[in-house]
């Protein structure tokens, strides 16, 4: 076995470095675009006119990072070679999303709302997939070059995890299908032309079964956003939508009729082990600043360095990252040689532990900076602020941990859900 990172994804990670110091760094550091980023100035990033929506000067910024990355062929690397990519692997992509985590926050990677140079173009991913051909020619240009999007109308107000007790629903009359219902948590509606509304369709709550997806125009009539959910770490774009007898054309319908949260599944192991990467990076940079700070900072006349108080705490993080890695490293790819559902239980095991690893070396490094890491002069408190959410919102700790129960104990299966592809 070799544990090495291989030879051409090294150099990717170079090629990457040398595009950020020369087209994103700039570019971050231009006109004031520093203050969406300076922690002492992180409110410039919502726009308290607007209920607490994101600045558009930062999305527009966003957008432009996301532009030139594209245009320099890193923005679609884990998209198939067809559609621009350059067929990147799970494994690939898990180590390239630890690599810019461990950098910091910047205009190169900004997990607050999953912003990256190297895209987790989930709606593309899911579009030439399940896409109808009618579908994919009006959808996927604009999906990978971020022209148009889609929200997902998954999680509902009374139900949160449970996803197969759904209260929105749908019937048909003739050509069109009729949606009653509520959304929270519909993360990005404030820019969005369309939801991907979750409907049932038939089966009874609980059943996998018989719930549909369909492309919802943001502009139907009956459709509402009630309200923007103020969180700990603002701006907030996390709307309520709520829809009342909205009409939507049987062609809406993503996926197939009954298939709606199978197919969403099929893709929640590569956003996750995706995201368990950035976790890991995110920690790992909490770590390396409080090694160096420790070596630097002398009080009573000797560097903190020499005071296993502060080595111990760092020294267990420390190896929790390295487990974590060889974890994640092995689970994408496994999950590229044996398919998405082969590595379920790995999968849930990698996501929630660097999610509570990243929140406790956030927190460990503001123990070592004292007071200076309390304070917004340092990342640690956004970063803790933001990873916080990732053990509720990536499937939450006692999900995951209950779905690696349901493994381990016999009661799921590592296969694809009925309906979906495997690979």
């Amino acid at each position: 076995m070799d544990f090495d990172i291989p030879e051409d994804m090294q150099a990717y990670l170079n090629e990457l470095d040398e595009f950020i110091d020369a087209e994103i760094l700039p570019l971050q550091m231009e006109n004031d675009n520093n203050r969406f980023f300076d922690h002492r100035r992180e409110d410039a990033r919502t726009d308290w006119e607007r209920g607490g929506l994101p600045n558009e000067e930062w999305e527009a910024l966003l957008f432009e990072a996301k532009r030139r990355a594209d245009a320099a062929g890193h923005y679609r690397y884990a998209q198939p070679k067809a559609y621009g990519g350059k067929d990147g692997t799970n494994l690939g992509m898990a180590i390239i999303r630890e690599h810019l985590a461990t950098k910091g926050l910047g205009l190169h990677n900004d997990l607050q709302n999953e912003h990256s140079i190297v895209g987790n173009n989930v709606g593309l991913l899911l579009m030439i997939e399940y896409g109808t051909d009618e579908q994919k020619a009006e959808w996927i240009d604009d999906l990978a070059e971020g022209r148009k999007g889609f929200a997902f109308g998954i999680t509902e107000p009374a139900h949160g995890s449970d996803a197969t007790h759904m209260e929105t629903n749908a019937y048909r009359e003739g050509d069109e299908w009729v949606i009653n219902g509520a959304k929270t948590w519909n993360t990005g509606i404030h820019k969005a032309k369309y939801d991907m509304v979750m409907a049932r369709t038939s089966g009874k709550p609980g059943d996998g079964d018989g719930i549909t997806a369909f492309l919802t125009p943001m502009d139907s009539e009956g459709l509402k956003i009630e309200e923007f959910l103020w969180t700990f770490n603002m701006p907030t774009d996390h709307g309520t939508v709520s829809f009342k007898d909205v009409r939507v054309p049987h062609s809406s319908i993503f996926g197939g009729e009954g298939r709606g949260l199978q197919i969403v599944q099929h893709f929640f192991n590569e956003n996750r082990i995706r995201q368990a990467a950035s976790s890991l990076g995110a920690a790992q940079f909490c770590i390396n600043e409080s090694v160096q700070y420790a070596q630097e900072r002398k009080p009573f006349g000797k560097a903190l360095a020499t005071n296993q108080g502060i080595q111990f705490p760092l020294v267990e993080l420390q190896t929790q990252c390295e487990m974590l890695r060889a974890l994640i490293h092995k689970t994408a790819w496994q999950m590229d040689k044996y398919g998405a559902f082969s590595v379920s239980d790995k999968v849930s095991m990698c996501n929630y532990w660097s999610n509570r690893l990243c929140c406790e070396a956030a927190d460990r490094a503001m123990q070592v900076h004292g007071g200076l890491g309390y304070s917004r002069h340092k990342p640690f408190e956004h970063i803790y602020r933001h990873h916080r959410r990732y053990r509720i919102t990536e499937g939450a700790e006692e999900i995951q941990m209950r779905r690696v129960a349901g493994y381990m104990f016999g009661f799921m299966s590592q296969r694809a859900p009925k309906g979906v592809r495997e690979d």
